[in-house]
């Protein structure tokens, strides 16, 4: 959950890596380090509490020169955010210093075994004790750099990416990964590093996608040298990156977040290209088709993921069961990965995390394919962990997601899922070829009608001004918009820290509904589908208790605009659809009510975008 930028070439190393860092902030910002081997081989490590501007601050007077470099903007696990415990670290004799994203779970036990051979440590992290395990082993066992990382690592228990420099060596960079993510870009006589490709897209579109227990040996004037930690040879693959420099930028708005609100119309759209056909009357997916069998023979479907995606996979369960008729079952991937459940090799297990990287969906997708599963993954970012661990899948195709709060991916998700659930309901044939079509047509409507909705953004943004005294929000939904409102309570509860929780409609008279009172807004998705009169019998409750109520309607609703306080209204559309439209008010609301609270929307406290942590 922190991220890493190195640099090795001709160019000064410096603005490289602040630039790197900016542009991957949003993995971590609690403090942020630079560590630089200068023209006279001296290595300087500089660190900051705070964001990266902090950092630039702080090395306006200092000496920032060298052509090689790593740095890090961290997400605290051990030790708490502040300068002491801030990368890069340095080793004992100040002659390595290294970066590192992940967690070492035996580090007590490593460092009590330094300690006993009279290392000394400054700070309260993991990092520094592998840090000190390297030069332990360089000196004791007379190794090199990447002989010493090699062995260090097979005493390591954990996840790691780290980075590391030795000033006796200022021509060599050493890096390695084992559970967190690590892309090599090549460019003309010099090297880049990087969590994800971010920093790197501005110099190359020549990467290597760092595998586990992989330690690559980058220098200047050879080849990308990489081995495992037990020192077998690989070969590299090199492969060219699909991003632009444009859709790392804000593009006119305010914030990432924002903006990428404001892209869903487009985004999917580029989803469902080349899936849903130009006549729009059928979808293939080519993850569907290539495993045809698994899936018509699945006796149950598992999903799994975490916060944001598992809303998305309520979503897909409502869809599976009713166009397929195969039971699903959703579950938290850090719940799911401990629980001992039963699997059995004719399930099939979809996996979603918009940065494939998601630690404890990766672990449930490795517990899963030991148990014999198939695995399907929804996935954003081409090249990720849990795409190339999985047996097919589907990738969502929305371009880089900067808001730490998923907004684009959500529905790209939700898409993704929609369309597996029509391609196994009409082979199956447990759907008819009417409700097909017009569930497929409908879908490709979709992002006209999301216009729609965004054109009600400036209603939304001043009536929101209202709600930012409120210190509680309790948000409603049935069928397939319960999972809305648990996400649109998750939006307002990440960006604005207001305590909101969703819940089914009809379960607020089972407990929630003794906080109902005008202190307490209340938000309900009540679109004209199914449960209609329910939801609005759940409004009438209340609003006899005085509550205030903030309502997401279809269209020209006659019944809930009477009695709401606010109403939103969206395009009607097939009650499956209908979270991909309910939930665009829900996230413009908590944006909204954020930015008048002057939260920092894209980097809210606490929170990173890529959790390769447990």
């Amino acid at each position: 959950m922190c991220g890493i930028v190195g640099y090795i070439g001709k160019r000064k190393a410096y603005p490289i890596l602040i630039k790197g860092l900016h542009r991957l902030e949003y993995r971590g910002y609690d403090s942020a380090g630079v560590a630089l081997i200068n023209e006279q081989g001296q290595l300087n490590v500089y660190k900051a509490k705070g964001k990266v501007a902090e950092l630039e601050a702080f090395c306006e007077s200092k000496d920032t020169g060298g052509t090689i470099g790593i740095a890090h903007t961290r997400w605290a696990t051990h030790g708490e955010p502040n300068t002491v415990n801030a990368h890069p670290h340095y080793s004992e004799s100040e002659r390595l210093a290294i970066i590192h994203n992940g967690i070492i779970e035996n580090y007590a036990v490593l460092k009590a075994g330094l300690m006993e051979q009279g290392y000394t440590f400054k700070s309260d992290t993991d990092t520094e004790v592998l840090v000190q395990l390297v030069e332990y082993t360089q000196v004791n066992q007379h190794v090199d750099l990447k002989t010493a990382v090699q062995l260090a690592l097979q005493q390591v228990i954990g996840a790691y990416a780290i980075a590391i420099l030795d000033k006796t060596h200022p021509d060599t960079l050493i890096a390695a990964r084992k559970g967190s993510p690590l892309v090599v870009g090549i460019g003309e006589n010099e090297y880049f590093l990087a969590s994800d490709a971010t920093p790197i897209v501005e110099y190359t579109d020549q990467v290597i996608y760092i595998e586990d227990e992989e330690v690559v040996s980058l220098r200047i004037g050879e080849k990308v040298d990489i081995t495992t930690i037990n020192n077998v040879a690989k070969t590299p693959e090199i492969k060219r990156l699909e991003l632009s420099l444009s859709q790392l930028e804000k593009g006119g708005y305010p914030h990432f977040m924002l903006k990428e609100i404001f892209e869903q119309p487009r985004t999917l759209t580029d989803s469902m290209r080349g899936r849903v056909n130009v006549r729009q009357d059928n979808i293939a997916l080519s993850g569907f088709i290539d495993n045809k069998d698994r899936f018509l023979n699945a006796k149950r479907i598992i999903i799994t993921a975490c916060g944001t995606s598992w809303h998305a996979g309520l979503i897909a369960m409502y869809a599976i069961e009713e166009f397929a008729q195969i039971p699903v079952e959703v579950e938290y991937s850090s719940e799911f990965r401990y629980r001992k459940p039963v699997i059995n090799k004719d399930d099939v297990v979809i996996a979603i995390s918009q940065s494939g990287e998601t630690a404890d969906t990766l672990a449930a997708i490795q517990l899963a394919k030991e148990k014999g599963a198939f695995i399907f993954s929804i996935c954003n970012v081409v090249g990720a962990s849990i795409p190339r661990v999985s047996d097919s899948g589907c990738y969502t195709h929305v371009g880089p997601e900067i808001g730490v709060a998923s907004t684009k991916a959500f529905t790209a998700q939700v898409v993704a899922l929609t369309m597996l659930a029509l391609c196994i309901g009409r082979e199956k044939g447990t759907m008819s070829k009417e409700q097909y079509l017009r569930v497929v047509r409908e879908l490709g409507q979709i992002p006209d009608k999301i216009e729609r909705v965004l054109g009600q953004n400036k209603r939304i943004s001043d009536f929101a001004k209202t709600f930012t005294y409120a210190q509680n929000f309790i948000y409603l939904g049935r069928g397939y918009n319960f999972p809305v409102a648990m996400e649109g309570a998750l939006k307002l509860k990440e960006i604005s820290y207001i305590h909101a929780e969703g819940y089914p409609a009809a379960e607020m008279k089972h407990g929630p509904i003794a906080l109902i009172s005008q202190e307490m807004p209340v938000v309900v998705v009540a679109p004209h589908c199914g449960t209609y009169e329910k939801v609005v019998s759940n409004i009438q409750e209340i609003k006899a208790r005085k509550g205030r109520v903030i309502a997401v309607v279809t269209e020209g609703d006659e019944l809930v605009s009477k009695i709401a306080d606010y109403c939103i209204e969206v395009p009607a559309t097939e009650e499956c659809l209908t979270p991909l439209l309910t939930v665009i008010p829900l996230q413009l609301l908590a944006y909204h009510i954020a930015v008048v609270k002057g939260c920092d929307v894209d980097q809210p406290r606490n929170l990173a975008k890529s959790v390769t942590v447990e």
